[in-house]
């Protein structure tokens, strides 16, 4: 007859053997052999190595899955994560832009301003825009041109 620690042994094989890390195996054996006493409490059991080894396995394949479905791989620890935030630089540098664009902006005249802001932040069309202002839509084109490259002349560092 079989020792427990011989039982123990064998079940962690089949655990290795499954892909289970040697540093992980000892920790299944014993969850599986927990829940085997606790079954045994209330059940006869034939076999305790053959319900060991069998339930130290199916640990292992319910750990594999839950870590594929997992969106961090088991052990990655959250301060490995790459921090997708900007750091203050450039967050100081999108407002400076911003700040910049608003004041190009505001030197605009009113009708250019109004036209360029219909083509970039409502996207309309040319021809809508030509439509809505009784301008040509090459005025219009022009116009657009014009209102960019002016705000992108004053967008350069200085």
């Amino acid at each position: 007859m079989a020792t427990l620690a011989d039982i123990l042994k064998k079940a962690r094989r089949a655990v290795v053997r499954q892909g289970i890390a040697d540093q992980d195996a000892d920790e299944l054996v014993h969850e599986a052999y927990l829940k085997v006493e606790a079954y045994r409490r209330e059940h006869a059991v034939r076999s305790q190595e053959a319900l060991l080894v069998r339930a130290a396995v199916n640990l292992s394949i319910d750990r594999q899955r839950r870590a594929s479905r997992l969106p961090l791989a088991e052990g990655t620890m959250l301060y490995e994560l790459p921090d997708e935030a900007p750091d203050p630089a450039r967050i100081m540098e999108a407002r400076a832009r911003l700040r910049q664009v608003a004041a190009g902006l505001d030197r605009l005249p009113e009708r250019t301003r109004r036209i360029l802001l219909k083509r970039r932040l409502e996207n309309m069309s040319y021809s809508e825009i030509a439509a809505s202002e009784d301008m040509s839509v090459a005025a219009v084109e022009k116009l657009v041109a014009r209102a960019t490259l002016q705000l992108m002349n004053g967008m350069t560092p200085s």
